[in-house]
């Protein structure tokens, strides 16, 4: 076998990589077969990867071996305070015949990233097979984040869940900060800035007022125990490309207070968020969370499969 070349990505590697995406795709569906099928075929896979090659300041690496692009990899800054001084390998961004090839595509591409103060690196990867996986960790990269799928069903509205009302935003209000609490602290240690209340007050009315938005609420003793949110996928930037299903809704916020944790009621609000989505016309349903934050990682993975996979690296 050919030792391989490493060069810069560049428009001459696009129908290389589609093909190479492809296949990648249509391994991953053996593991996550909610998928959207369409990637499986070149036009859909470069058409992805073309979205994420032209953002800008994106930059890349190819592999190629007797002439023949073995590998890529491509990555480009994301927007807003919380991501950093950064580069995001999104979920058309890289495959290769060789899971061992990614790890050349890196110790490439990555130089550039450092070079240009950009040291906090995120991949959004395939959460199977394992192999796949394996070439991440011997890069020091850790899992931080976990997207999941599932089907939405015909489903019953659990008693005591509803549609939030106006009426309901100050009961609300304690429940929009508590994923920011728990991400504040260990083991999360998340920086994201957290919203103010009133800020919050017009997210929580602006959702409420909206057709296209399923706020739901949990009643528990004469007050709001829990707040879920589903809302159309295109409001996610990560859930795009091969990691967006056809006919899919967004999860998109999740809480319950925290003395009312383990009696139900996040269970009873997941059910009554298929009970909305499928009336509202949706056929599978994304969320992610945070593998740091011990009470999401124990809840969700019982409820939705893993799909894909948000790695970070921190480079010193």
């Amino acid at each position: 076998m050919t030792r391989l070349e490493i060069t810069p990505f560049a428009d001459e590697h696009l129908d290389g990589a589609a093909i190479l995406l492809a296949e990648r795709h249509r391994v991953h569906r053996a593991w996550s077969p909610l998928l959207d099928a369409s990637y499986e075929q070149r036009a859909a896979a470069r058409e992805a990867i073309e979205r994420e090659w032209r953002q800008k300041g994106a930059s890349g690496a190819a592999a190629l071996q007797d002439g023949t692009l073995a590998g890529y990899l491509i990555a480009a800054p994301q927007p807003g305070e919380a991501w950093g001084a950064n580069v995001l390998v999104g979920s058309a961004g890289a495959a290769a015949g060789r899971p061992e090839t990614i790890r050349d595509l890196y110790g490439a591409a990555a130089q550039r990233w450092v070079d240009e103060g950009r040291h906090r690196h995120y991949a959004l990867i395939p959460a199977g097979p394992a192999e796949w996986l394996d070439a991440w960790w011997r890069l020091s990269f850790g899992c931080q984040q976990v997207h999941g799928i599932q089907t939405v069903g015909e489903t019953a509205w659990p008693d005591g869940t509803r549609v939030a009302t106006m009426d309901d935003i100050d009961g609300m209000l304690r429940l929009g900060h508590a994923i920011d609490d728990v991400h504040s602290r260990s083991p999360v240690f998340s920086t994201r800035p957290a919203p103010t209340e009133q800020e919050l007050r017009d997210e929580l009315a602006k959702d409420v007022a909206s057709p296209d938005i399923g706020l739901l609420v949990a009643d528990v003793d004469g007050r709001i125990g829990g707040v879920f949110e589903v809302a159309p996928v295109e409001l996610s930037s990560t859930h795009t490309g091969p990691a967006r299903p056809a006919g899919q809704c967004l999860l998109s916020f999740a809480a319950t207070l925290p003395e009312v944790r383990g009696a139900g009621v996040g269970a009873a609000l997941t059910t009554a968020c298929m009970a909305w989505a499928h009336t509202a016309g949706y056929t599978t349903m994304v969320t992610d969370w945070r593998a740091t934050n011990l009470l999401a990682s124990r809840f969700w993975p019982a409820r939705f499969d893993p799909a894909f996979l948000r790695l970070y690296r921190s480079v010193p």
